[in-house]
């Protein structure tokens, strides 16, 4: 993943980029999707609370919404948009008919990155999403050269340590449940020892991959912990949920079938510390130390994996 976003951004290519467009109106639709499906990937939704809902199904990369709509206005969902820490960063450009020095105001305000007034000029239009989009990229880069673990290619630990705070504080705004779980592999310094440190290394790559492959939306991440460990955070996740995740990433990584003659399970395993912010964990070191600390009973177990 990391590669193909550093790849687009060293080739100038925007082809792969999702652009969701918001109107109430047919019409309007198929006039933006006509003039923007040469160069992106064009999704659509029709009132402000679809256009949030598919936000929350796949993150795109920007978004042309109307002003106004039924049911949820733009303005309101850009608003949404903008205080949840997961969708600040997609530019939303926002196609108005109605060009008064007020009407644009309220779209500054609610936090726009730019204003078209309609009937749009294609080609502005087209420019206007690349030169946004080519932006977005490359702050993207660089947040990913930042955060980016250099073995396993998954998020390192700084970025958990600004990621896991702020879904804390966005659980607790809306109300919602969050989910930590801490991975261990099994034995893995008698890994290293028996198999040699290349192989550990390819070990740690493909049991990273497989978490990140476990997660089921765009707002769930995993990173490296340190060493072996790794975690993962699971936004508006109950404990039920958290379960599954944790027994699903367990069967995937056994299914690596990867041999580890000094492991009583005689393949690569893992463990896992479950948490969740329902049991009154609103800081990181709390509910980071209270998977921590399921994970040593899961180990205690027997290992292979997980406690809650």
């Amino acid at each position: 993943m990391f590669s193909q976003r550093l790849s687009a951004l060293q080739n100038n290519s925007l082809e792969g980029a999702k652009v969701l467009v918001v109107d109430d109106q047919r019409i309007n639709l198929e006039i933006i999707s006509t003039n923007l499906s040469p160069y992106f990937k064009v999704f659509f939704a029709k009132t402000g609370q679809e256009a949030l809902d598919s936000c929350m199904r796949s993150k795109p990369d920007l978004i042309v919404m109307d002003v106004n709509m039924p049911d949820m206005d733009g303005l309101t969902a850009c608003k949404k948009l903008k205080r949840n820490s997961n969708f600040t960063d997609i530019p939303i450009i926002f196609s108005t008919a109605v060009s008064s020095s007020e009407n644009e105001n309220k779209c500054w305000e609610a936090g726009a990155d730019d204003v078209l007034i309609k009937p749009i000029n294609p080609l502005t239009l087209v420019n206007r999403v690349k030169s946004h989009l080519q932006r977005k990229l490359q702050a993207d880069i660089l947040k990913e050269l930042v955060y980016r673990d250099g073995l396993t290619g998954i998020y390192n630990r700084s970025f958990f340590d600004d990621y896991c705070p702020k879904q804390l504080r966005q659980a607790m705004r809306s109300k919602t449940s969050l989910s930590v779980l801490l991975v261990d592999i099994d034995f893995f310094k008698k890994f290293n020892d028996c198999y040699g440190h290349i192989e550990g290394d390819d070990c740690l790559k493909s049991v990273a991959e497989t978490i990140h492959d476990s997660l089921r939306r765009p707002t769930d991440i995993v990173a490296r912990y340190g060493g072996e460990e790794f975690v993962c955070v699971l936004p508006d996740t109950d404990k039920d949920g958290a379960i599954k995740m944790a027994q699903s990433i367990c069967h995937n990584i056994c299914e690596l079938n990867i041999p580890h003659s000094e492991s009583p399970h005689e393949f690569v395993t893992a463990s896992i510390g479950v948490a969740c912010s329902t049991d009154g964990f609103d800081k990181k070191t709390d509910i980071i130390n209270a998977a921590d600390e399921k994970l040593y009973a899961a180990k205690d177990k027997g290992r292979n994996g997980y406690q809650v």
